[in-house]
C-alpha cells in the first residue's frame, strides 16, 4: 500500500452528485489505473429526496438504510483497498462498519467541499477515516483535518475562447446567502458600463428553495423565475466560459474555502472578480487576474475587464489540476505549501 501509484489499486468511491465532478474524477482514477466501484451516495436525486435530507433526515432513515445495505449486498464479495468518500451527507454509519468488517486493511480517506456547518452527518462520521481533507481551511483548523482545496478538470485546461466574447462578466453558481443580491447589482454595473453580463442561478430542489424563500432574507429578494432547478451540463459551463471575459466568484459567507469556481476560471485563462478575500494567501494569486470585492461595499474596476491574463506557474497549474488533487489525497504528499501566512 506504499506504493504511490494508483495502479490495480481498489477503490470503493462514494459521492452525492455535483455537475458530473463524480463520473469526471471516477473516470481519472480509472485513467491513472485504479479500479473504481462508484455509488451515489443519496438514495435519490429528485427534488423531493434532497429537500428531505436536507431539512429533515429523520423522516428519509428509513430508505437511506434500505439502500445502503442493498449496496453491501453488491460489493460483499469485492475487497478494495480504499474507501473513498466525498462530503458524506448520508451514509450511516453501520455501512462504514460494515466496510471496514469485510476489508479489514482499507485505508478510509474523506474530502469535504462543503463546509460542517452544512453538513453536520461528516463531523458524526470523520472518527472513521484515516484520513481526512477538508477545501475549507478555516473547517481545517477547528476539525483538525488536512486542508485541500480543490481543482479543475483537464477539459477546463486554457480553454481557446472566442475571439469576440459575449459576456464580459460570467456568474453560474448555487442560489445561497447573499449570492442573488450581489450578482444582480454586478449586472446592474455592467449595464451602467456598457458590459453584458450572463447569470445563471441553480437551486437542487423546490422544496429547499421555497424553504428558505420564506426563512432566509437573502432568499425573500431572489426572483423565482431567474431559478433554474435543473443544473447545466458540463460541455454547458465550458461554453460560457469560451464566451467570456471575467467570471464573478460568490463564496458563501460561513466559509472562505475557494469553490470549484476559482480553480474552472483559473485553470481556463479567465480573470476573476471574487468576494474571498483569503484568495490572497494562494500561491496562484495575482492582482491582475484576480479582483476581490467587498460584499458589503461591492466596487468594481472597469479597467480590470480590460486587462489580459497572465499566465500563472506551470508547477502549480500541475497541483491545481484533478491529478494533482487525487495522488494528494490518496498518497499523503504535502510537499507543496497551499497557504501563505
Amino acid at each position: 500500500m506504499d506504493d504511490k501509484n494508483f495502479n490495480n489499486k481498489k477503490i470503493l468511491f462514494l459521492s452525492v452528485k455535483l455537475f458530473n465532478y463524480e463520473n469526471i474524477i471516477a473516470e481519472k482514477l480509472r485513467f491513472l489505473g485504479a479500479e473504481v466501484d462508484y455509488y451515489d451516495e443519496r438514495p435519490n436525486n429528485s427534488n423531493f429526496s434532497k429537500g428531505i435530507i436536507r431539512l429533515k433526515r429523520s423522516l428519509y432513515n428509513v430508505t437511506i438504510t434500505k439502500y445502503y445495505i442493498e449496496i453491501l449486498e453488491k460489493i460483499r464479495e469485492k475487497k478494495y483497498d480504499y474507501f473513498f468518500l466525498i462530503k458524506g451527507e448520508v451514509v450511516p454509519q453501520f455501512f462504514i462498519d460494515r466496510i471496514i468488517e469485510l476489508n479489514p486493511k482499507i485505508i478510509l480517506l474523506y474530502y469535504t467541499f462543503d463546509s460542517f456547518e452544512n453538513n453536520p452527518n461528516g463531523i458524526a462520521i470523520l472518527k472513521n477515516f484515516n484520513r481526512k481533507y477538508t477545501f475549507d481551511p478555516k473547517d481545517s483548523e477547528i476539525y483538525n483535518l488536512k486542508f485541500r482545496p480543490l481543482f479543475f478538470s483537464d477539459d477546463y485546461y486554457k480553454l481557446e475562447s472566442h475571439n469576440n466574447p459575449i459576456y464580459d462578466l460570467l456568474f453560474i453558481g448555487t442560489a445561497h446567502s447573499d449570492r442573488y443580491i450581489i450578482s444582480e447589482k454586478a449586472s446592474i454595473w455592467c449595464l451602467k458600463n456598457k458590459l453584458k453580463s450572463f447569470a445563471f442561478y441553480y437551486s437542487p430542489s423546490r422544496i429547499v428553495f421555497l424553504f428558505f424563500k420564506l426563512f432566509d432574507s437573502s432568499f425573500k429578494k431572489f426572483n423565482y423565475n431567474k431559478i433554474s432547478f435543473f443544473s447545466l451540463k458540463h460541455e454547458q459551463i465550458i461554453e460560457l466560459y469560451k464566451q467570456s471575459k471575467v467570471v464573478l466568484d460568490i463564496n458563501h459567507p460561513n466559509q472562505i474555502g475557494l469553490t470549484m469556481r476559482v480553480f474552472e476560471a483559473l485553470g481556463s485563462g479567465k480573470k476573476i472578480i471574487t468576494t474571498n478575500a483569503d484568495i490572497r494567501r494562494y500561491p496562484f494569486y495575482n492582482e491582475n487576474n484576480i479582483y476581490i470585492i467587498d460584499r458589503n461595499n461591492i466596487e468594481f474596476n472597469y479597467d480590470f475587464f480590460n486587462l489580459k491574463f497572465e499566465e500563472i506557474d506551470e508547477k502549480v497549474y500541475e497541483k491545481m489540476f484533478i491529478s494533482g488533487w487525487l495522488k494528494e489525497l490518496f498518497f499523503d504528499d504535502f510537499s507543496f505549501n497551499w497557504l501563505q501566512k
